[in-house]
C-alpha cells in the first residue's frame, strides 16, 4: 500500500495529521472528504476494492446510528469509502492510540469507550443520544470486540443498542464480508471486501422490544446477508 502510494503517503500524512490537530478549523463534512480521500488512495495502494450494496438504505435524514458486524481494524475505513454520509465511531480505548487511527478518529471526533469502567460507560451513551437527536450519525459495534471466525458473528450486546433507544432514532445495519482479510491475511494479492446497507429498523419497529431482543434482531439480518451473499 505504500509502496503504491510513495509520492502520495508525504501529503497525505500531512493532510491528515493537519486536519486532526485543527478538527474545530473544518466542518464534519469537510473532515470526512480528507478522510474518504486518504482512505480511496489507501485502498488503491493495498489493491482492495470495496462493493457496496444498500446505499440506498441509509436514511435521507441525518441522526441514525450504523451497528455492522465486527472483523478489525479495517472496518471503518471499508464502510468509509462508500459511505456518503458522514458519522463518527463509539471505540474502544485500547486502540485510540494506534498510529493513523488515533489521526482518523480524531477528524470523525470519535467517543473512546472503556469496557471496565461503567460510569463512563453511561456518560458515553448519554453523549452519543444528545449528538444523535442533534443530528450527528455515529457506528457502534455491538459484539463489543472483533470476531476471530471470520464471517462468522459474536452475540450482539443489549447495551449497545441504549443509545439508539434513548434517541428514538433509525438504526442501520451493516453486514461486512471478508473485511477481516484486509489485515489478518498477511497477503498482497487483491481483495474484495462487500458493505452491505440493510434496510433501516425504524424506531416504530423496535419500541416496545427489549435491547437484548433489538440486538438479535439485527445480528439476525445480517447473518442472514452474509448467508447470501458469501462467496
Amino acid at each position: 500500500m505504500v509502496l503504491r502510494n510513495l509520492l502520495f503517503v508525504p501529503y497525505g500524512w500531512f493532510k491528515l495529521y493537519y486536519t486532526a490537530s485543527h478538527v474545530d478549523k473544518y466542518t464534519e463534512e469537510e473532515r470526512y472528504q480528507v478522510l474518504k480521500m486518504i482512505d480511496r488512495r489507501a485502498n488503491w495502494g493495498g489493491r482492495i476494492t470495496i462493493d457496496s450494496y444498500g446505499v440506498d438504505n441509509i436514511p435521507e435524514k441525518d441522526g441514525f446510528i450504523f451497528f455492522p458486524n465486527h472483523q478489525g481494524l479495517y472496518d471503518v475505513l471499508a464502510i468509509l469509502e462508500v459511505c456518503p454520509r458522514p458519522f463518527s465511531v463509539v471505540m474502544k480505548k485500547e486502540v485510540e492510540n494506534i498510529p493513523f487511527l488515533k489521526q482518523v478518529f480524531a477528524c470523525m471526533k470519535a467517543i473512546s469507550l472503556d469496557r471496565s469502567d461503567l460510569r463512563q460507560g453511561l456518560k458515553v451513551i448519554q453523549q452519543v443520544t444528545k449528538e444523535v437527536e442533534g443530528g450527528r450519525n455515529y457506528l457502534i459495534f455491538a459484539e463489543g470486540t472483533r470476531s476471530k471466525k471470520q464471517n462468522q458473528l459474536l452475540d450482539f450486546k443489549g447495551g449497545s443498542f441504549k443509545s439508539a433507544l434513548k434517541a428514538k432514532c433509525p438504526i442501520v445495519p451493516i453486514a461486512l464480508i471478508d473485511s477481516y482479510k484486509s489485515f489478518d491475511t498477511n497477503s498482497i494479492e487483491k481483495l474484495t471486501v462487500q458493505v452491505h446497507f440493510l434496510t433501516p429498523i425504524l424506531y416504530e419497529e423496535y419500541k416496545d422490544m427489549k435491547t437484548t431482543e433489538i440486538a438479535g434482531m439485527v445480528k439476525r439480518r445480517i447473518e442472514d446477508t452474509i448467508k447470501q451473499y458469501e462467496k
